[in-house]
């Protein structure tokens, strides 16, 4: 067996943290599925480098803008998304199908300006799932306060979901509490909740750069032993939050009605830092009903010379005393968490825009190129 059949042996899933239509076109992503892949994820930033950074695309925008040259940039974003998506979808069905939809998933994210607009999200989460129309789509949600209505409608519709951009113990807990009660709301409506996937998107590598930043300004030579130490110890804390959800009597009664458990998925997972191993958010996560969603670089290291040995319950004692360390030296995780979460929700909200801009410039040049000279 190879690393990837190794870690699926010990319950964890490792999903592609990217996506683009020459990987799929190309037989990229149905190689690396026969190797041991079990889904891919996306997000408005991979979907910026993929849709502006080839030409792999321009066929399909030509062709939607010829039958309407005044389309709006945002929907030929959408159809392009939507057809990436379900390109995607049909080379992992084998792998729900084999799985019975345990795995095989892919996630396409709603449009970032509307993470702080509950109803928003929750409409655009059904044309998502009405558009690709996959069994297998997973669509994203971030888990602002504004998401959390949205994530527990959205599974009481019987809506695979993805919550993203998760950063604290105590926001993962609200999270899974939603899907639970989404759950419920099914059972009462005697709806099955056998086919209900979820994840919880925890966003690993970026506490470390932020809290490193910080522990560097405040004092270097004291801070230096904490340095890429918050967050695997805070992902931990959500492992074991995730067991005590889950392990409730409340979930017990979903669990004997078919429900699946909404696995944690360890996102943000290559490594910044090139001080530090670059399989150093893998090795140190891992466990059962897990996922790890991972770039290409750290996809290739996994295979190379990964270490697929249960780890995400090792040190626990450690992980909480760094975290009290790190409250001691001044860092307040409560806030640090808080600004990961909406610095998260920018950078994405970023990336859309530049891709609206370029796919409006290519609207336009199209649009130009297709009406006949006089």
């Amino acid at each position: 067996m190879n690393n990837l059949q190794k870690l699926a042996v010990l319950g964890q899933s490792i999903w592609y943290d990217n996506i683009s239509r020459g990987v799929i076109r190309s037989g990229e992503l149905k190689r690396m599925v026969d190797e041991g892949l079990l889904g891919v994820t996306s997000n408005p930033t991979i979907f910026d480098k993929a849709i502006s950074g080839s030409t792999d695309y321009d066929d399909q925008i030509r062709e939607i803008v010829g039958h309407n040259p005044k389309i709006d940039a945002g929907a030929i974003i959408r159809a392009l998304m939507v057809k990436d998506i379900q390109m995607a979808c049909d080379v992992l069905r084998p792998v729900y199908d084999r799985t019975q939809g345990g795995d095989g998933f892919v996630s396409i994210e709603v449009t970032p300006q509307k993470a702080r607009d509950t109803k928003a999200t929750i409409e655009e989460v059904g044309e998502l799932w009405s558009q690709v129309n996959m069994p297998n789509l997973m669509v994203k949600i971030p888990s602002t306060k504004e998401g959390l209505p949205a994530i527990e409608h959205s599974i009481a519709q019987g809506v695979n979901i993805n919550v993203t951009l998760i950063f604290s113990v105590e926001r993962y807990t609200e999270v899974a509490w939603a899907y639970v009660a989404g759950l419920e709301q099914r059972v009462q409506q005697g709806k099955p909740v056998n086919r209900v996937a979820s994840v919880a998107s925890v966003f690993v590598s970026r506490i470390d750069t932020l809290v490193d930043d910080i522990l560097a300004k405040k004092d270097p030579s004291k801070g230096k032993d904490l340095a890429g130490k918050a967050a695997v110890a805070n992902t931990k804390l959500v492992y074991q939050a995730f067991k005590e959800v889950f392990g409730s009597e409340r979930f017990a009664k979903l669990k004997a009605q078919g429900a699946s458990v909404q696995r944690p998925l360890w996102g943000s997972t290559g490594t910044k830092n090139p001080a530090y191993s670059d399989l150093l958010y893998v090795d140190a996560l891992i466990g059962p009903h897990t996922v790890n969603t991972v770039p290409p670089a750290t996809y290739s290291s996994i295979l190379d010379h990964g270490n697929p040995a249960l780890s995400v319950e090792a040190g626990l004692a450690d992980a909480k005393e760094v975290l009290a360390r790190l409250g001691n030296a001044g860092i307040e995780m409560h806030q640090v968490l808080q600004k990961l979460e909406d610095d998260g929700v920018a950078a994405f909200e970023k990336s859309f825009d530049g891709l609206y801009r370029n796919l409006d410039d290519k609207r336009k040049q199209f649009a130009e190129d297709a009406v006949p000279a006089t």
